[in-house]
């Protein structure tokens, strides 16, 4: 009975036995995210399509500012590229084959030459096919190889740089009309320099030759140097000044090829001028002397003597020296051949005086009571340079008092400050 009771369904304890296990959950669609409406297929596959094109854009963007960047760094990169280059030339060269520097001795056929070395050693060797036969002359400057001596190229000689520093680039202001009162010394340096370099026809139907140079001698101020800037003025021809203490080095020789490079440089741009001032510092008398620098000068006055008056014509290439002592001189430098006319120039006289105290005074404004004739009777052995020093003098004053206007007492002071300077520490009767 009681079995039975327990088999009823609904009664207490009765149905399937609990097994202990938990019954599982069964699975449910989970409740959509989305919000909105839902995107069909063709609108789903239009919008990713876009998506790779817009992707594909971007990418093409990025790959041509790639490449723009990229060109402009190559561009920038260029000129370094072309330095290192240079810089790599440069030391294939550094490490190609050595070259010695020899002197050409004489040339004996197209092939061979007689050349000498730094030591002095002479050599016969044979010269290279490649090398510009033109350009070999005796006593040049060529390339030897290391080994064998063969001679491979010419050695360019360039000017030495003090020649190049004595070319005048830039003609002076001054003009004949600034020389006052020397007319017969103008008209004699017109004959001697001008005259044979613009018209040499005129001496040749004469039938004689025209002087080689000139030496302006006088005594100080009297315008020596004047002149000669006057006729580098007035001439189109090259113009080398060069003062006669330049010519003296202090190594044994290099005078004596200061002188040669003058004189040549001269011939290269002929018609020239060479114009020596201070001539009496390397030409005076030749002496006997222990000193090695006394015939140093006297070793580069030799070389002057055969530039002048050597085997080689002068050409085109006048020369004009000055110098207010040339009783100091040697007689060689001076005779007839080599220094063809001697131009004086004497202290002024009246009319000369005259002259240049008008040729300075001209852009003065002066007052109602100067009177140069005062100046210019006195008996005061006045020079050119000495009139324009009273009239700089003379103005400086003025200027000091804040006066554009120059009296008579300016002209006064000033001629007794430059006497007085002038005549302070010389002895009396110098250049008598």
């Amino acid at each position: 009975m009681g079995q039975n009771q327990s088999n009823i369904p609904g009664a207490p304890g009765g149905g399937k036995k609990d097994d202990g296990k938990k019954k599982e959950k069964k699975w449910e669609q989970p409740l959509p995210t989305r919000v909105g409406k839902k995107k069909k297929k063709g609108q789903m596959r239009s919008t990713s399509c876009l998506r790779l094109k817009l992707l594909k854009n971007e990418r093409i963007k990025d790959f041509l500012l790639l490449e723009e960047e990229f060109v402009q760094n190559q561009e920038r990169l260029k000129p370094q590229d072309e330095k290192n280059q240079e810089e790599r030339s440069r030391v294939d060269e550094l490490r190609g084959t050595p070259m010695n520097v020899g002197s050409l001795e004489e040339i004996i056929d197209d092939d061979h030459a007689i050349i000498s070395s730094v030591g002095g050693t002479e050599y016969y060797v044979s010269i290279m096919s490649y090398v510009d036969k033109d350009l070999l002359e005796p006593s040049g400057s060529i390339l030897l190889h290391h080994k064998n001596l063969a001679v491979v190229g010419v050695l360019a000689d360039d000017a030495d740089p003090m020649v190049s520093v004595m070319k005048l680039e830039k003609a002076p202001t001054e003009s004949y009309a600034d020389v006052g009162g020397l007319d017969q010394q103008i008209q004699e340096i017109k004959e001697a320099v001008e005259l044979p370099l613009t018209h040499p026809e005129l001496y040749e139907e004469m039938g004689i030759k025209p002087p080689k140079g000139v030496i302006l001698f006088g005594p100080p101020g009297t315008g020596k140097t004047l002149l000669a800037k006057a006729v580098a003025n007035q001439t189109s021809a090259t113009f080398l000044r060069v003062v006669g203490s330049e010519l003296i080095q202090k190594y044994l020789g290099e005078g004596p090829k200061l002188v040669r490079e003058l004189f040549r440089v001269a011939e290269e741009n002929a018609p020239s001028i060479v114009f020596i001032d201070e001539i009496d510092a390397v030409g005076t008398k030749r002496y006997d002397s222990n000193s090695g620098g006394e015939r140093e000068i006297q070793r580069t006055m030799l070389e002057l003597l055969n530039q002048l008056d050597g085997f080689d014509s002068r050409g085109d290439v006048k020369v004009i020296m000055a110098t207010n002592r040339i009783d100091s001189l040697d007689p060689a430098l001076i005779r007839p051949g080599r220094i063809d006319r001697k131009i004086e120039f004497p202290l002024p006289d009246i009319k000369t005086k005259r002259r240049i105290f008008n040729i300075h005074t001209s852009r003065m404004t002066l007052g109602d009571d100067v009177n140069f004739e005062d100046f210019i009777m006195a008996k005061d052995d006045l020079s050119g340079a000495d009139v324009k020093a009273i009239c700089t003098e003379a103005g400086l004053l003025a200027l000091r008092e804040r006066r554009m206007k120059v009296v008579g007492e300016d002209f006064k002071k000033a001629k007794e400050k430059v006497l007085y300077r002038k005549n302070e520490g010389t002895p009396e009767g110098l250049y008598i």
